[in-house]
């Protein structure tokens, strides 16, 4: 059975971390509404309470040690502002587990905000057989030596056609081996020297519903990461979240 596992029918998966379980989300972005409205002029009504209440179904579902926040915590970078800080002590509360957080791109001020927070170094974590990095930046190498590494950042999604031109857009996972080279370009040093095995990198989709995406098999779109996709195999797949193989993300 793989390391990591994604829970049928969400985007999260449980992670087998040796001595703990996990449940692992990626960008859970607490109060991107507010954000929207600053940044976009966007008004929404907060679905603080839906995320929160399905993050805490699936934590009753799988009954994980802790909680794995692969980067994006929150949505407003640097401080959190009231309405983040208010929705996340609410989570922290509900929960009622650990919450572990690998700091992404957004998370400048959590360390300073929640001390009930395990917050990671920059260049991801470790737990047991699992790394866990958001993306955003290139990942410490001791964590990429991990046999299964889970990441953020993408917000992966594929844009599905029928024949008569009708279309929709689902969140996807993207699974693949991890590729040496351009780790070792990174690193400034031979790919053997690396002595990594056969990573695999698992690219998670966003759990907030409202945070957008990289559609992974549309041409002219790019992804965000420095080390996508010359970091991950050619011949990685797609899968939706009830867990349909779409085959090799490329051709889809």
């Amino acid at each position: 059975m793989a390391l990591v596992e994604p829970v049928p029918g969400a985007p999260a998966a449980v992670a087998d971390c040796g001595a703990e379980r996990a449940l692992v989300v990626a960008d859970y972005h607490a109060g991107i509404e507010a954000g929207l409205r600053y940044e976009r002029g966007v008004e929404l009504r907060s679905d603080a309470d839906g995320r929160r209440a399905r993050l805490c179904a699936l934590r009753d579902r799988v009954s994980p040690d802790r909680v794995v926040v692969v980067g994006d915590l929150v949505h407003r970078i640097g401080d959190p502002g009231e309405g983040e800080r208010d929705e996340v002590e609410r989570l922290l509360d509900a929960l009622a587990v650990p919450l572990t957080l690998v700091p992404g791109n957004h998370d400048g001020g959590v360390a300073d905000a929640y001390d009930r927070i395990e917050v990671a170094d920059a260049g991801g974590l470790r737990l047991g057989d699992v790394g866990f990095v958001h993306g955003h930046t290139w990942p410490d190498r001791a964590v990429l030596g991990a046999e299964t590494v889970c990441m953020g950042h993408e917000h992966p999604q594929v844009r599905l056609e029928d024949a008569v031109g009708g279309g929709r857009t689902e969140k996807a996972w993207l699974r693949g081996r991890l590729r040496l080279e351009p780790f070792a370009d990174h690193f400034e040093v031979a790919p053997e020297s690396l002595g990594w095995g056969d990573s695999e990198l698992v690219v998670f989709p966003a759990f907030n519903d409202r945070s957008g995406g990289t559609w992974i098999n549309v041409d002219g779109q790019t992804f965000l990461s420095p080390f996508l996709p010359d970091g991950l195999a050619d011949d990685a797949e797609a899968y939706l979240l009830d867990g349909t193989r779409l085959g090799a993300y490329r051709r889809v």
